[in-house]
């Protein structure tokens, strides 16, 4: 049997930290996909696809209250289900 279970649609802006505003649970119970510029990545933190960014961290560097340090990369952003 298989069972069919509804995805909620994605957002425009999401995040995966749960402390912020546009971190929605619901989405995370499946996995996701992110393709900047037509490439999938696998290391996005934030994205928003109206204004076109997506937050990486920045290889291995901590803020002062240990959270990655993150940049913005800009460009066509695409989010997609898997």
């Amino acid at each position: 049997m298989t069972e069919t279970t509804e995805r909620p649609p994605l957002p425009d802006r999401l995040s995966i930290d749960p402390r912020s505003p546009h971190h929605i649970a619901a989405v995370f119970e499946h996995p996701i996909g992110i393709r900047l510029n037509d490439k999938e990545r696998n290391d996005v933190e934030e994205y928003c696809i109206s204004e076109r960014w997506v937050k990486v961290p920045a290889g291995k560097t901590l803020d002062r209250k240990g959270q990655p340090l993150m940049i913005k990369l800009k460009g066509k952003v695409e989010a997609f289900y898997k």
